[in-house]
């Protein structure tokens, strides 16, 4: 059976997750940049995040397959209950459980540092019934799943691969307004 670990990431984690988020650069419109960051650039944006925010990642047997990460939604101070999150799985581990577990654990970590609004920034087809080869609804339908709702759309917004991709913001409350 195998042993799935949930932990912070290190700074020396940089190398594999850039690994990971590569495929998402590259091979998907899931991602907007167009060239995937270095190893060093990497462990510099790990470095920032973790200076405010909780980031982790999932091991598998040893290896890491997947992370996590929230950031700041918006720095104006009216927004420190708000966090943007992200998620990357290895591209041969998705739909595999591991972004529930990873999305769970982040949940209980903001919610402890009094966060209460999620919110994920997400790639979307223009045309979600026609076949896309760089991009699908799997991110939206996983979010959906883990509870959070639409609360906006941009179109074409996104230009990448010789086409315009829309974004769109999803919304979860992890906690009750007071």
């Amino acid at each position: 059976m195998e042993s799935i670990v949930i932990r912070d990431v290190k700074e020396a984690d940089a190398e594999r997750l850039c690994e990971i988020y590569r495929y998402y650069v590259e091979e998907t419109a899931i991602s907007f940049e167009y060239e995937a960051p270095s190893k060093e650039e990497f462990a510099g944006r790990i470095t920032e995040i973790k200076k405010h925010f909780p980031y982790i990642c999932a091991e598998v047997d040893g290896k890491i397959v997947g992370y996590a990460y929230a950031s700041k939604f918006h720095p104006r101070e009216a927004y420190k209950h708000c966090a943007e999150m992200s998620i990357y799985i290895d591209k041969d581990a998705r739909k595999s459980g591991l972004g529930r577990k990873l999305y769970e654990e982040l949940e209980k970590r903001l919610k402890s540092m009094g966060i209460i609004n999620l919110y994920a920034c997400i790639a979307y087809p223009v045309d979600p019934t026609v076949y896309d080869e760089h991009l699908d609804t799997n991110s939206p339908d996983f979010h959906k799943h883990m509870g959070y709702v639409l609360n906006g759309e941009f179109h074409k917004c996104g230009y990448k691969f010789g086409k315009w991709y829309n974004m769109i913001w999803m919304e979860k409350f992890i906690a009750p307004h007071k």
